[in-house]
């Protein structure tokens, strides 16, 4: 419903609430099943549109670079990993500017810049999950019409999200334990994105993006300070 209100946040809100109920290996793991749904279903939309010699481009250092990142993920205690991606929320919330890369990102040659940004989110996609404040900069100025941009961007990112469920299932996480849950929460990202596109017209914008603003921030402070005080008294 969030993405389909305001057109972006939801995925970082749904990794957030499930970080609270998941260690971070599973909730990244699930939130790429979840997501892939969800982006899946744009790609296909706008399948006629892609750009498609950027999106494969995008996909050569994916698989790769996700093999490293996901020895990462495994690696970090898991209090240490909930406060790093609360941190990123916080600044994806309030400063999303510090997440992009300098603007002179925009002068590479954009086949180039498409291979080398395809390496970075296969690496920090296991560790923080949730990458779409990082890709979003690289579609600028590409000349692309709002379905070529929309379409490429959903591809890119569904990619994404199958190389994730393949470095997890890789590195032993078991996706069928939580089959019922990845049913659910699919048929509600369906559902959501329904319901959300009847009652956008409806809703004051500015107020909605002040209260989600207000809920991700609680939650991500939570992650940071909660478990970060947990991981500093183990250490004591």
């Amino acid at each position: 419903m969030l993405s389909a209100i305001i057109g972006m946040a939801g995925g970082i809100v749904l990794l957030s609430i499930m970080l609270l109920f998941f260690d971070p290996v599973a909730a990244i793991a699930l939130h790429g099943v979840v997501q892939l749904v969800s982006n899946g279903t744009r790609t296909i939309i706008q399948r006629e549109h892609i750009a498609w010699s950027l999106t494969w481009r995008y996909s050569i250092l994916l698989l790769p670079m996700g093999l490293l990142g996901v020895q990462v993920a495994f690696a970090l205690p898991p209090a240490i990993g909930k406060a790093l991606i609360g941190i990123v929320v916080l600044i994806a919330t309030w400063r999303p500017g510090w997440l992009r890369l300098p603007t002179e990102v925009q002068e590479t040659e954009p086949r180039r810049r498409f291979i080398a940004l395809g390496g970075v989110v296969g690496f920090i996609g296991p560790i923080i999950g949730a990458t779409g404040p990082l890709i979003a900069p690289f579609f600028l100025n590409l000349g692309l019409i709002r379905q070529s941009l929309v379409g490429t961007k959903a591809a890119c990112q569904a990619l994404g999200h199958i190389a994730k469920i393949v470095v997890f299932g890789w590195a032993g996480f078991v996706f069928r334990e939580h089959l019922l849950t990845l049913v659910g929460m699919s048929a509600m990202v369906v559902g959501g994105t329904w319901v959300g596109s009847r009652i956008l017209e409806r809703v004051n914008e500015a107020s909605f993006v002040l209260l989600y603003r207000g809920v991700l921030t609680l939650v991500a402070l939570r992650l940071v300070l909660w478990e970060g005080w947990r991981w500093f008294q183990s250490g004591l």
